[in-house]
């Protein structure tokens, strides 16, 4: 389909079909990804909310779909990612302040604010092998191509004491990751995400608290598919994946060692 803003979309159901969002349908497309994102986030009604690098606005507005009451924000580089995330707003009957900026240069009505939970799905890409990420145009632009650490760091910077700093990314990427948060966030969490049992992690959420004093915590994998190997057609996700994806549920750390 085309929607009025002049780019070619496709009209995607997420959370069970609880939101509609229009995303490019050609380029970086959301998944899973950012859904796991935010399930993870640990919001309370009224809090405040930065997503750098919203794109479409999926992990954003999936959050919202779950906690009422919370006030959204988000920084897209890409102006017709950015206008897809307001009408994704709009069309969800979402209030959300999308900002068009590099998340290295925040304007400065963002760098005078500070908020609650900042959270981020930053491109899947090796700056240091060089190999390019499936999602595509997203990674043009200085912004969407910094490293981990200047990502946590911008993060870092826009929580006020006691705020969490969120993301997901690939395993292979942890380090990257691990060393940005020891340089600006304490009580950091770490969450790997394995396709089945016996199966290394593909994926890891990880958080850490602005001014946190606790020990580094590394989680046993959440398991997302059952079995040890896809036997039949359709989805095989455990009853919690399950959960998340269909009806919005949360993900706590916690939760999800007793229940994946």
């Amino acid at each position: 389909m085309t929607s009025n803003l002049k780019t070619e979309t496709t009209d995607n159901a997420f959370l069970g079909g609880r939101l509609q969002i229009l995303q490019p349908a050609q380029g970086y497309r959301a998944g899973v990804d950012p859904v796991f994102l935010a399930a993870s986030i640990p919001a309370r009604p009224g809090q405040e909310v930065l997503e750098l690098g919203c794109g479409v606005g999926t992990a954003l507005f999936c959050l919202g779909a779950r906690v009422a009451g919370l006030e959204l924000h988000g920084v897209e580089l890409q102006p017709e990612y950015a206008a897809l995330a307001r009408e994704n707003a709009r069309r969800n009957g979402m209030a959300a302040e999308i900002t068009d900026a590099d998340i290295s240069c925040l304007p400065p009505a963002l760098r005078g604010r500070s908020f609650d939970h900042v959270i981020a799905n930053p491109p899947y890409f090796d700056r240091d092998t060089g190999h390019a990420s499936p999602d595509g145009p997203r990674e043009t632009g200085r912004g969407e191509a910094l490293p981990l650490g200047d990502w946590v760091q911008v993060a870092a910077k826009r929580l006020r004491p006691g705020g969490h700093a969120s993301f997901i990314q690939r395993i292979e990427r942890l380090p990257e990751l691990l060393q940005g948060m020891s340089a600006h966030l304490g009580s950091v969490e770490v969450l790997p995400l394995a396709p089945r049992v016996g199966r290394g992690a593909k994926l890891v959420l990880i958080r850490g608290r602005k001014g946190g004093g606790a020990a580094f915590r590394l989680h046993a994998p959440l398991i997302l598919h059952r079995g040890t190997r896809h036997e039949r057609d359709g989805d095989d996700y455990t009853p919690l994946i399950s959960k998340v994806l269909r009806n919005g549920a949360a993900l706590p750390f916690e939760q999800a060692q007793t229940e994946g």
